[in-house]
């Protein structure tokens, strides 16, 4: 969901599940062969209706976490003022081929009364702040080494869910309080991230890439200082035009066009400003969705410059699995069209109740680790805050 429209998917018809280098891949694969075999009915025509799959995918090839393509049973969408519902089932003929049937307008229902957020405390994971900043310190020495340019490093929050109320609360909460982000839950990966990996529509592709961040000031002219700060800022500027590169070069070669903003902007959140651009363009080879998500996975966003040397780098001195967290995630549908976004903002929900979230920051030659312990902080808020912290 973003800005109150998007697609809710109920229950789960299929389920394909893939792991290691080649799990996008394998992923797009059987999802082709799989919308090869469906018979669609989709009279609304909007981005999400007809056959789709939701999906998260692990940010590392060496993750033991499980990357996922879920086709739900019911679809509930909105988009444009248009409201919608999709039924997914199973043929029962021989050919098992799947029948997204039902995509048709409807008028949306009243909403339920809201649920309490489920309160979850957190406490530092298998990296504490200390250990962070060593971390940061580290990479800094290795970058001016000339190593690297840039590695992100993240850290991670755990607590534990003991309410059996579910998470529509905490969804509820961070999509009302960052309205302007995408706002996911998938598999029990839950986030509000403000960053688009890519998106696909009608051979129309499009990403936003964040890198440079800053806080928001306390009143509108510290505020504006701050903002205009982070844009003048050759540190952040630096460092986002190593992620707006790497975008660039992975797209480029499927497109017949593509374009940028002339000159990063500065994105407002509730919690902190990001410098931004937008990439937007056509595409030229015919590409899905997914096969995008493919060639640009992971961004220098969230992995570093360059990338073979950032990757080792980043399973070196995190010291920890990511899981899900800064993979993609977002759907598909039946035609290969979707939208991705970079679960960023986000944390893993397991069966058994535990918690764990995940922020980290780009580190380049003059980051100063206390500032980017500070920076992990920030970027913690929207999940602790939706926990009821």
């Amino acid at each position: 969901m973003r800005r109150g429209e998007g697609i809710v998917g109920l229950g789960e018809v299929v389920r394909i599940e893939t792991s290691g280098a080649h799990r996008v891949e394998d992923a797009a694969a059987a999802w082709t062969s799989l919308a090869e075999l469906a018979r669609i009915d989709d009279r609304v025509g909007l981005p999400g209706t007809g056959l789709v799959a939701f999906g998260a995918f692990a940010f590392a090839d060496e993750s033991e976490a499980t990357s996922v393509l879920i086709v739900p049973e019911l679809v509930m969408g909105r988009r444009d003022g248009r409201a919608w519902v999709t039924r997914i089932s199973l043929d029962t003929g021989d050919d098992e081929a799947t029948d997204a049937s039902g995509s048709a307008e409807v008028a949306l229902p009243e909403p339920a009364p809201k649920r309490q957020v489920p309160r979850v405390a957190f406490t530092p994971g298998s990296v504490p702040p200390e250990a962070y900043e060593a971390a940061v310190a580290e990479a800094v020495r290795r970058i001016d080494a000339g190593e690297l340019e840039k590695v992100v490093l993240a850290r991670q929050l755990v607590g534990e869910l003991h309410e059996d109320a579910g998470l529509r609360a905490t969804i509820n909460r961070l999509a009302e309080d960052y309205p302007d982000t995408w706002v996911f839950a998938v598999d029990g990966l839950i986030g509000a991230s403000p960053e688009t990996l890519v998106r696909v529509d009608h051979g129309t592709v499009s990403a936003r890439v964040l890198a440079g961040t800053a806080s928001r000031g306390a009143g509108e002219a510290s505020d504006r200082e701050r903002a205009l700060a982070l844009a003048a800022s050759e540190k952040d500027r630096a460092e986002h035009a190593l992620a707006v590169q790497s975008a660039v070069k992975r797209l480029a070669p499927h497109t017949a066009r593509l374009d940028t903003s002339p000159e990063p902007f500065t994105l407002q959140l509730p919690n902190l400003w990001h410098l931004a651009t937008d990439l937007k363009g056509t595409l030229g080879d015919g590409s899905s969705s997914l096969d995008l998500v493919r060639a640009v996975h992971p961004t220098a966003a969230v992995a570093g410059t360059p990338r073979r040397v950032a990757l080792p780098v980043i399973a070196e001195l995190e010291g920890f699995d990511r899981g899900r967290y800064a993979g993609p995630v977002g759907w598909i549908d039946g035609g290969g069209d979707g939208e991705w976004a970079i679960a960023l903002r986000c944390a893993q929900v397991d069966a058994d109740g535990t918690v764990t979230a995940f922020a980290g920051c780009g580190i380049v030659h003059d980051s100063v680790p206390a500032d980017e312990l500070a920076e992990t902080v920030m970027k913690f808020r929207p999940i602790v805050e939706a926990f009821g912290g």
